[in-house]
């Protein structure tokens, strides 16, 4: 309190140069705390630099250190605005021994009360560890799928196709789906009428497969040749043939719609039947056994 009048007492001398003197500190401090977080901040950048060029070409290192280095901004950016603050609080006169242990209590309070909050930096740190999750990787988690835009201890961001933006709690993920890693394959289920010639159908799938992957744009895409898997059911009205194009990670969804579409140019002049669902329709009976007669107008 004595401290804190001096500050007002512009006659006493010497108070006023003890102020001085804690402001000098303060500012100090604080000085060197920004070095400190520019430092960190040009360590951070030199060792990123040279772990991409160290990593070459390959994507999936160049997502893994990209989001560690976000990461590590964050921790060197907390743990440098904590010391700085405790040293800033002692130059004050406020003594931190007390703060310090006030503050164990009460986290050991707070942390009953914030155990999902503790979950949630607890699974973090494992799924940055793991390596589970990349920045730029689509993935689905907790019901939500998307393209990965932030990873931090604490949460997933997830932005949609539709744009939507999904903040996904760390200790709420049970499952990560990731498809976007190493490679993927575009499965495509093709459905025709019964009375084709599966053969034929199959042949011309193939057919419109071996065009795709020499095109000059989609055959970069896919990494092996199209695998027929042939049957894979009998549908209500279409018997369903089953394919799949092994092709680069975030390649499925564009390479699966050019075969579909190309697939239907070439139904269309084989004259190969897509089906539509068929319907049988029964005009009733009475005990009698005579049906009445059905009208139809065209």
């Amino acid at each position: 309190m004595e401290k804190i009048m001096t500050i007002f007492d512009l006659a006493d001398w010497h108070g006023f140069m003890q102020y001085s003197q804690t402001f000098l500190h303060i500012g100090l401090v604080l000085f060197l705390a920004w070095l400190l977080l520019r430092f960190a901040g040009k360590a951070i950048r030199i060792l990123k630099a040279y772990m991409r060029s160290q990593a070459g070409n390959n994507l999936e290192d160049l997502k893994r250190i990209e989001t560690l280095s976000r990461v590590f901004n964050y921790i060197a950016s907390v743990a440098v605005s904590v010391v700085t603050g405790m040293l800033v609080l002692g130059e004050l006169g406020i003594s931190i021994a007390p703060i310090l242990a006030a503050a164990g209590v009460l986290g050991i309070a707070v942390g009953f009360a914030a155990q999902n909050l503790i979950k949630d930096y607890f699974h973090g740190f494992f799924l940055l560890l793991e390596n589970q999750v990349r920045q730029g990787d689509v993935i689905e988690v907790a019901d939500k799928g998307g393209l990965v835009e932030e990873v931090t201890l604490r949460y997933i961001r997830l932005r949609n196709y539709d744009g939507h933006v999904h903040f996904i709690p760390n200790g709420s993920i049970t499952t990560v789906t990731n498809m976007s890693r190493g490679f993927a394959f575009a499965v495509i289920d093709v459905g025709v009428a019964y009375r084709e010639d599966l053969d034929e159908v199959m042949d011309l799938m193939t057919q419109v497969g071996t065009e795709l992957r020499e095109d000059g744009i989609f055959g970069l895409k896919i990494v092996e040749a199209m695998e027929m898997a042939g049957v894979d059911k009998w549908d209500e009205s279409a018997v369903v043939i089953r394919c799949r194009f092994k092709v680069l990670p975030l390649e499925q969804w564009g390479v699966r719609r050019e075969f579909l579409k190309r697939l239907k140019q070439i139904f269309d002049e084989k004259g190969i039947e897509i089906p539509f669902p068929h319907m049988t329709i029964y005009p009733g009976q009475p005990k009698k056994g005579i049906a009445p007669p059905l009208q139809v107008r065209v």
